[in-house]
């Protein structure tokens, strides 16, 4: 019951998060939940930074309000054939 609550939160309440897309590797970030635009767009210099640090080639970067996704960090082929969901 308390998975199907926590779903429905997440379908019809929506929180900001920071979409971060890179090359190398080819994963799409997300950071959040924040509680509005200015707190996800004030945190996102520090998640870049981290990013970059670690190698990563930032190429899209997004602040947007949306469910909670099913992973916070997704890793994809250049082709999106081969979709799948990174260690953490």
């Amino acid at each position: 019951m308390k998975t199907l609550l926590h779903d429905l939160k997440g379908i019809f309440l929506k929180d900001w998060w920071i979409e971060i897309l890179t090359n190398t590797p080819d994963c799409i970030y997300y950071f959040g939940p924040f509680k509005d635009e200015a707190e996800a767009s004030k945190a996102k210099a520090g998640y870049i930074e981290d990013l970059t640090q670690e190698g990563a080639i930032v190429s899209q970067i997004s602040v947007m309000k949306r469910p909670t996704p099913a992973q916070l960090t997704f890793e994809y082929s250049s082709d999106f054939s081969t979709a799948s969901v990174a260690e953490s």
